[in-house]
Formats: C-alpha cells, structure tokens, sequence
C-alpha cells in the first residue's frame, strides 16, 4: 500500500471519528438571549451572594455570568457548546475586567460537573431539562438552589414561582426555584 493511501485512509478514519464525536453533543437549546431584566431577577430569585459559586447552563452571550460576577460578585461560570458565542462571551469578560471572577467553559453541559454550584440558572427546553436532571440529581449537593426560566423540570416541585408579566420588551416569563 502506497503512503499517500495510508495517509488518506487515516484521514477519512480520523473524520469519521470526528464527525461521530461532534453528532454525539446535542444542542439543548436555541440561543436565545434572556432579558436584562429577566436576569437580574433570576439571580435575586436565586438568592445568590457574593463568593457564591453559580453556574449558567447555555450561557449564550454571558449576559448571566457578567451580572453573576459584576453586580452579585459571585464566583460565575457559563457552560456554552456555540464555540462563537462562547468566544464572544469570554472577550466581554476580559473587557470588563471580570476574569477573576467570571469565565466560560466551550463545551458540552452533559460533561461537565456542577457539585460544586451553589446556584444554577437553566433557559433550556423542557426535554433537554429532562436530559440532564438525572446527571443534576446526582452531582448537586443538598441545598444546591436551580432557577429555571420559562420550562420546569420534570418531577422536581419548585418551593417558589415567579411570573414576570413584562420584561420591558413585551413578553412575559415564569421563573421557577428549585432547592435539591
């Protein structure tokens, strides 16, 4: 066998590979960016303090984790699959000088270990709740607080709602608290 079918063939099997890895990430949710107003309420909903570790899960443009870490001074991390938006998000972090406390992680929510959060945020659809609340279930410690926007979680009771009837963009929204 000649070099250079060798070195195709490996190429393709290496593709191959690449390309079963990349349709085995599933996007949970479309980016959808969530009100300034929205946000802020979460995080109050939330009752997130200072030094608090929190997690946004889908964090699209960061708008979550720069509040998290600007206005609350927690300790925020975004989990973001887009690679853009998670480019995008990780430079206004450095612009506003929030490295220190703030930060995006390019990857896929599935992967990733959240037993450390004091605090969870979740824009995400309801079966993709429903995905990834065993994998919740499992690493949250007791006490650990999830603000879902919009969509429940399947099973789980949340000890307090919130509905937002205008977000100052003319759409309403519900917010659910959950405590594990």
């Amino acid at each position: 066998m000649r070099i250079g079918t060798i070195l195709a063939v490996a190429l393709c099997a290496c593709a191959a590979a690449f390309a079963q890895e990349a349709k085995s990430v599933e996007k949970l949710a479309p980016y959808y960016p969530t009100p300034e107003t929205v946000v802020e309420r979460m995080l109050k909903l939330g009752g997130l303090k200072a030094g608090e570790k929190m997690f946004d899960l889908g964090s699209g443009d960061g708008r979550i984790v720069i509040m998290a870490a600007e206005k609350f001074k927690a300790d925020a991390t975004g989990v973001e699959f887009d690679a853009d938006l998670a480019k995008e998000s990780s430079a206004r972090i450095r612009s506003l000088g929030l490295e220190k406390r703030a930060r995006i992680i390019q990857g896929d929510i599935a992967k990733q270990d959240f037993s450390s959060a004091a605090l969870l945020t979740v824009y995400l659809l309801p079966t993709s709740n429903s995905k990834i609340r065993p994998m919740l279930e499992k690493q949250l410690k007791p006490g650990t607080r999830i603000v879902a926007h919009d969509f429940t979680f399947q099973d789980w009771t949340p000890v307090k709602e919130e509905h937002i009837e205008d977000d100052g963009e003319g759409r309403s929204h519900t917010l659910y608290l959950y405590v594990r």
